[in-house]
């Protein structure tokens, strides 16, 4: 199986929030965002190893700024990491007030997928091609994540 770059896979989304988004305090809805971002990284992982994907975890989400109704929202989701099955998208999200033209980096998450084969089974993606420092610097990051994760789900007993 012939290795992929990240930017092969790379996704930016981007929409703007309605009414049917918010919250009663005219926030967009936290679940609203995490949908989104679950979506990104869906595609980023789906076109990477060309099968459906599943998420099993996300890592790390945080919610830095409000995003409100008429904010244009933007996604940006990226692999970070690979193994045998499954890999890890890093999903940043940016709004703009189309109005002022504030912008504002408002959510982050780290999102593992797992690729499932025809049975639904766990099946073998393809390898990360690694181009720029920082592409290297974030498939460490990830790797130490995906060990924590591991250490953490031994210790539980899972």
């Amino acid at each position: 199986m012939e290795g992929k770059t990240v930017r092969q896979s790379s996704v930016v989304m981007a929409q703007t929030m309605s009414l049917q988004d918010a919250n009663h305090a005219g926030n967009v809805h936290g679940g609203v965002i995490m949908k989104l971002m679950d979506t990104a990284a869906g595609v980023v992982g789906s076109r990477h190893a060309r099968t459906n994907v599943v998420t099993a975890s996300i890592d790390r989400i945080e919610f830095l700024h409000p995003v409100f109704v008429g904010d244009f929202v933007t996604l940006i989701a990226k692999l970070n990491f690979v193994g045998k099955t499954s890999m890890e998208v890093g999903v940043r999200v940016e709004t703009e007030n189309l109005i002022t033209a504030e912008k504002r980096y408002t959510s982050m998450a780290y999102v593992t997928l797992v690729a499932l084969d025809s049975d639904g089974r766990p099946t073998a993606v393809p390898a990360l091609i690694l181009e720029t420092e920082g592409q290297k610097r974030r498939f460490r990051e990830a790797s130490v994540r995906r060990e924590n994760r591991l250490a953490e789900k031994r210790s539980e007993g899972k």
